[in-house]
């Protein structure tokens, strides 16, 4: 008869410890709808490819963090110790899960700046050096970020989100996470996670956003300008440009040095052309395992009570903003460059500021194509396209030199 109870007892325990009894206690539904929403966004990653690379990783650690009892990440250990601004990285060390101990990548803000290593090797700067103007454009698509900063403010949000959410605009993945995971805390009432969903949805959904604002900002008559062929770019200029950029940023804005630093140091790996073994692996395999790390890692912090909350849709709509302002400033100066230009430049291009490289160049091609379908803007565009990536680093240290 012991052995009877003993039995039933210990089943009786792990019942009780089962992530399925996690799904019966208060609260426990909305771990069902986050698992739910994860299989959502892998099904737009397999099935609509948006955003796989990310996506894919992102809905499977929101997938596992929404386990009941699985014990792979733990918010409560990346609270700041009492009185400071430190976290007890060696109780992670010693008593976290696996998610717990990559997420440190994210929080050390050392995963960020290695896909921009991976970004500049892959980068050619080629039509932006060709065309120094596309400089403007990329700046001026910087817009929407400090315009929607002022908006968050309206909404009562703190410095730290207003920045988190701002960020969105410069659709650029990574800079996102960096700025959020530097200015967010565990207290905060947005996390990475929900900055990070917010900005790779909006990067899957470019073709979408993007054609509308730039048709009615425009004639018929802008979209059909036929611009020059780009001049050819040296070798020398190639190499003395990631150098120069480097050196005048990060004299101007040391906290864009990171991100910056890394994203040229991979572009003059690549244009040295004595480093290839460097090259391939940070296109390749340093590039695949850090965006493996980030993604998973970052889906862990989208936990229910994180995400399912009023300010999640407050930061989807406050992002859809930052990322629309931004294309309308890129389209915007655009146009007045295509008067200044008496008539040359093509304003379309302008929405290729944004730092979602290569598919807003893409789409900045495909809807001036729709015009003259022999025209071809690609790499007008790219010129303004990297010029984003660029831009949206400096908007990065920016915003932390201003929150922090």
């Amino acid at each position: 008869m012991a052995i009877i109870n003993s039995f039933l007892d210990t089943m009786a325990s792990l019942a009780a410890e089962s992530g399925f009894a996690g799904f019966l206690v208060e609260g426990g539904w909305k771990n069902i709808i986050m698992i739910l929403i994860s299989f959502v966004f892998m099904y737009l990653a397999v099935a609509k490819g948006f955003e796989p690379l990310l996506l894919l990783p992102i809905s499977f650690g929101m997938l596992l963090t929404n386990l009941p009892n699985a014990g792979l990440y733990h918010p409560e250990f990346w609270e700041y110790i009492k009185g400071t601004h430190n976290i007890n990285y060696g109780r992670i060390l010693q008593e976290g899960g696996l998610l717990d101990i990559l997420y440190m990548g994210v929080k050390l803000q050392v995963y960020p700046p290695l896909i921009f290593l991976g970004i500049g090797a892959m980068t050619d700067f080629g039509p932006l050096i060709a065309s120094p103007k596309s400089f403007l454009l990329g700046a001026a698509a910087q817009g929407g970020i400090f315009f929607t900063f002022v908006g968050a403010a309206l909404f009562g949000m703190s410095a730290a989100e207003c920045g988190s959410i701002a960020i969105i605009g410069g659709a650029d993945g990574p800079t996102s996470i960096y700025v959020s995971s530097r200015l967010l805390t565990d207290n905060s009432s947005i996390g990475v996670g929900t900055i990070a969903l917010a900005a790779y949805t909006y990067m899957a959904l470019v073709p979408i956003i993007q054609p509308p604002i730039m048709k009615a900002l425009t004639t018929k008559k802008e979209r059909s300008v036929v611009m020059g062929q780009l001049r050819p770019v040296s070798k020398t200029e190639k190499l003395i440009f990631p150098v120069l950029v480097t050196i005048i940023i990060s004299l101007m804005v040391p906290s864009a040095a990171p991100l910056v630093g890394m994203l040229m140091f991979g572009n003059l790996l690549k244009e040295s052309g004595v480093c290839d073994r460097l090259v391939k692996t940070a296109q390749n395999e340093l590039m695949n395992i850090i965006t493996i790390f980030l993604g998973v890692t970052v889906g862990a912090t989208t936990q229910a009570d994180k995400i399912m909350n009023i300010q999640f849709a407050e930061v989807m709509a406050l992002g859809v903003v930052a990322f629309s302002l931004g294309t309308a400033c890129g389209v915007l100066l655009g146009k007045l460059m295509y008067v200044l230009s008496g008539k040359k430049i093509n304003p379309l291009i302008g929405s290729a500021g944004v730092s979602a490289v290569p598919m807003a160049a893409r789409i900045s091609q495909k809807v001036g194509q729709e015009e003259v379908p022999t025209n071809y803007l690609l790499m007008h565009a790219m010129g303004p396209n990297v010029a984003g990536v660029i831009g949206s680093a400096v908007a990065a240290g920016v915003l932390l030199t201003i929150v922090r």
